[in-house]
């Protein structure tokens, strides 16, 4: 859904950063949401504030260059490492992510992003099984939307689906990065 077409040029800037075959998805199939918007691939460059002010929190700024390249419809986020492949997820509106110290062969980075959109379980994103309520309370989600808590929950507030609102998602997700210091789950290489 809200098919996005990704132009040449962003194909040409992300040559040798990001694998071939994810190129390939976007030239295919653009960005766009999944399952009536629970799952979002995004283009990277809109997110790029998002990633900076994320990987702060985690203090992972130096780890690897990281793009994020999908998004879930509560906030989650799947961010691609230029050395590590898809090594980070983070979960901004819990204040957690797990990372992956590992680096990967140029020639394995492509078998990474088709495994990445294989094992894709659209119930992942689905915070709390709150997504179909959301959904049919507020409406199905714009690109540039997800749900979020409002209060955040890093402020206290009840994760109920009566604080759930539609927020922009770029703003936002900035906005629970600075709330509150990321940190790993306890099953995370760091």
């Amino acid at each position: 859904m809200h098919r996005q077409e990704v132009p040449p040029s962003t194909i040409e800037n992300y040559l040798g950063k990001l694998p071939d075959k994810l190129l390939e998805y976007w030239i295919e199939h653009g960005w766009c949401g999944y399952g009536e918007g629970i799952f979002w691939t995004v283009n990277p460059k809109e997110y790029e504030g998002v990633v900076a002010s994320v990987l702060e929190s985690a203090n992972l700024a130096t780890f690897d260059r990281f793009h994020l390249i999908a998004r879930g419809a509560f906030g989650d986020l799947y961010l691609f490492g230029e050395s590590t492949g898809f090594s980070l997820k983070v979960a901004p509106h819990i204040g957690r992510y797990i990372a992956s110290k590992r680096e990967i062969t140029t020639a394995d980075m492509d078998r990474e992003v088709q495994n990445f959109f294989a094992s894709r379980d659209l119930d992942s994103n689905d915070f709390g099984d709150m997504f179909v309520p959301a959904k049919n309370s507020l409406g199905i989600l714009e690109p540039e939307e997800m749900y979020g808590f409002v209060p955040a929950l890093a402020f206290g507030g009840p994760s109920e689906l009566a604080n759930i609102e539609k927020v922009k998602a770029v703003e936002h997700l900035i906005l629970l990065s600075q709330i509150a210091t990321l940190e790993p789950y306890s099953f995370s290489d760091f």
